[in-house]
This record gives structure tokens, sequence and C-alpha cells, in this order.
């Protein structure tokens, strides 16, 4: 296994980080371009792992994708594809954005992926093609399984809990308008984890002329009619920028991220509110949001269910802070790539802080810290909350860094040149 020696700087950082587009707005973008009347053109999608796994799915649903480094190309088929296989990797939209366009295929789709991948909660969303009338075949839990498909979907209301993950409702409503009846999605469990991506869900439909009754609270009804093929430009992946801005805030300095949207559904925007609350000030200006700071990190209490996926980057933080942080909302996680709370507990009680596991969270009690090699499990996340702690703890080895090319390939050569002639191995 390989280990990267996370560098540490010499000096206050000076860097203006250009984060590429959105994972989650590329993905959504990717699935209803596969499903649209017309071709669309998508520029600025992120190009990593998860997003070239999702355009080889819509080829094996009958699209044709054309990847340039500028803009992505999508010509539906005249009809969905169909028999094939689609590996989802350890993508979760692809698991669970693609078995309901592959249920409007005209043959059986078999999903399958990497061994983590098996841990990942599909059974839901699964339970809910059922109710649609659509044939799913799964022998264990997991990967793989088999969705029947005759070439259309009657569609009406289904019911599930999605407490698990938001992305069981968002895979529904992306394909609801294809089916005969449209699709009414009725979430019947607890708190929705990371509702504003189901927003960003809605309002990406909407966008694509696609009507969308949102009205009552955990019941959205999507209308048939077609979907618009569109150009259409990915903003900035804002939970991506995450351990960049948060670096300055570490160790000092400033770094600014050009393109950060003024409005915009992706839960990332929380964090200039959370990092100015944990010490840093925050600028959103014409040339993007810039974090200041100067090395000292205060601990803090904060509700993240609706932003997950700033976890890990908040708990690498936080083992760098002058007081104790808790973490709640966050059970979920325990779903993602890897549980993603027993890792972080795992991996800051390695480095010396006192970490511990709630619930829906986490507890994190500063302690000084110490050198050791940082596990990843294989989670992007996890690689580059490892990277951050290395910033202040000479000595930290991340296990695997270049996991983090599910999401953002190239993450290493970024976080090097953020720290320029600062930086030492």
């Amino acid at each position: 296994m390989q280990f990267w020696p996370a560098p540490t700087p010499s000096g206050p950082l000076s860097a203006v980080v250009v984060v590429p587009g959105s994972k989650s707005l590329s993905a959504r973008y990717l699935v209803l371009a596969g499903l649209a009347d017309g071709p669309s053109v998508l520029r600025g999608v992120l190009n990593s792992r998860d997003t070239t796994l999702m355009a080889q799915a819509l080829r094996v649903l009958g699209a044709e994708v054309t990847c340039d480094e500028d803009e992505w190309t999508v010509v539906p088929g005249d009809t969905l594809g169909g028999p094939g296989l689609v590996d989802v990797g350890l993508a979760g939209t692809v698991m669970r954005f693609v078995p309901p366009a592959a249920a409007l295929a005209g043959g059986p789709v078999t999903f399958y992926g990497d061994p983590q991948a098996s841990a990942r909660p599909v059974g839901p969303l699964l339970g809910a093609l059922r109710q649609a009338g659509v044939r799913v075949d799964q022998r264990d839990q997991g990967l793989p399984f088999t969705v029947y498909a005759t070439g259309r979907v009657g569609g009406g209301e289904v019911s599930l809990d999605s407490s698990a993950s938001s992305q069981f409702v968002s895979g529904l409503l992306l394909s609801g308008a294809r089916y005969d009846a449209g699709l009414t999605v009725r979430h019947t469990g607890g708190s929705l984890p990371s509702a504003p991506h189901v927003e960003m869900t809605v309002t990406t439909l909407r966008a694509a002329g696609v009507v969308v009754d949102d009205t009552t609270e955990h019941v959205w009804h999507v209308f048939p009619g077609p979907v618009a093929g569109r150009d259409v430009h990915v903003e900035p992946d804002l939970s991506n920028a995450a351990p960049f801005l948060a670096a300055a805030l570490a160790v000092g300095g400033q770094v600014s991220v050009p393109g950060w949207p003024e409005r915009t559904t992706q839960p990332g925007a929380l964090l200039p509110q959370i990092l100015t609350e944990m010490g840093a000030s925050a600028h959103l200006g014409d040339d993007g949001l810039t974090v200041r700071g100067d090395g000292v990190v205060h601990g803090v209490d904060l509700d993240l269910h609706d932003a997950g996926e700033l976890a890990p980057t908040i708990a690498a933080l936080a083992a760098l802070a002058d007081g104790p942080t808790r973490l709640r909302g966050i059970a979920h996680l325990r779903g993602h790539e890897t549980d993603r709370l027993a890792a972080l507990a795992c991996e800051l009680s390695r480095v010396g802080a006192a970490a511990e596991q709630t619930d829906d969270g986490l507890v994190i009690d500063p302690r000084p810290l110490r050198p050791a090699r940082w596990r990843t499990y294989a989670d992007h996340r996890m690689a580059t909350a490892g990277a951050l702690v290395g910033l202040v703890v000479a000595g930290v080895e991340v296990e695997d860094v270049e996991t983090t090319a599910k999401t953002l390939p190239g993450f290493v050569g970024m976080w090097q040149t953020m720290l320029g002639a600062t930086g030492t191995a």
C-alpha cells in the first residue's frame, strides 16, 4: 500500500484554488441528459471516476456520450438500450440514480461494483421500484442486482424510508417524468438527511422543463412529460473546496476559490458560516470566496444533518481546535463510502485526538497530536481529511491518497500548488 507524506507549510498560505465542477450537479445533469428529448451540452462537468462511471452507464442505456476536457455532450438514443451491465464502482449516485432510468430500458440491466459498494444501502430504492411495477432481483443486500426492464414503467405512488440516504428520493424523481403516470414519492421514515440535495434535484428537474409539486413535506409529485435537452454550466464543487478553504484556518493565511455562486442548492454553501464559527473570516466577492485565518481554530457544536459530506473536513479541523467539538445529525454517514463515523473516530484517535462516536455523530476533544499513518478506507473524503491534519502535524502519511480521484482527480497536485513555496514534505 502506498503512503503519501502529507506536506506541512513553512508559513501562512496565500493561494487561489480553482475547484472543478460539482459532483452532485454533474450526476444529475448527466442522468437528465440521458433521458432528454434531445442533445445536451454540459460544460464544466467534474471529470472523475464517479462521473466517468455515470457516462458509461448512460452508454449502456443507449446514449452517445462524448467527454471532452471542457464540455461533455450527451445524445440520447431514440429508445433506452438494454440488456447490459452497469459498473457503479463506489459511486452512490450511479448505484441510486441509474436503476430508475434503467427501468425504462429494453431489457435486463445488472448492476455491480467495488467490494465496498455492497455495504452502501440501496434496498429502499429497489423496493420503491417494485411498487412502481418494476421487477428487481437482488441476491443479497447491496450488489449485484438486476432491473428487468420492459421499455416502460407505470409509475404512480411509492413510499419508502429514505433516512439512510436522500439519494433514494433523488434517484426516483430524476426518472419519474418518463413514467406513464409520473411518480409520487413519499418519504415515510425519520429525518431526511442531506435535504438540500433533494432541493437540488427538484431545481434541476424544473430547469429541464419537468413539473414537480413539492408543496407537501416529504412528498414529491413529478408529472409525466418530456425532459428538455439543455446547454448548462456546472458550478464548482463547494464540498470539494472544503479542505482547501479549511487549510487557511488551520495554518493561517488566505485561500480563495473563484466562481463561488451567490445562490446555490449545494450543501457546501454552509462552509463560510461554519468556518467563521470556527475562527476564520469569509468574504464573498466578484472574484469568489476568500477565507482567512490565523491558525487558531475554535471548537464548535454543529448540526451537519443537511451537509454531512462536510463532516470529515470539520472533524479534521476539530482535532486542531482549542476546545471540544460536537458534530450532530450525521448518523447516515455510517452508510457512505465507508462508515465515516467509525473511520474518523479511529484515525483521529490514531493521531492523538480524543474522538468518540455518539448515536448521531462525533465528539472530538483536542489533545497533543502525533505523526501516524492515516488510513483512508477507499474513501476520498477521508484522504482529504488526513491531508488537512497533516498541514499541522508533521509526519502524517496518508494511505492511498489517489482514492481522491473518485471525485477530485489531481488532488495531490492541487494541494501542493496551494502550499506553493511554503510547502515542505
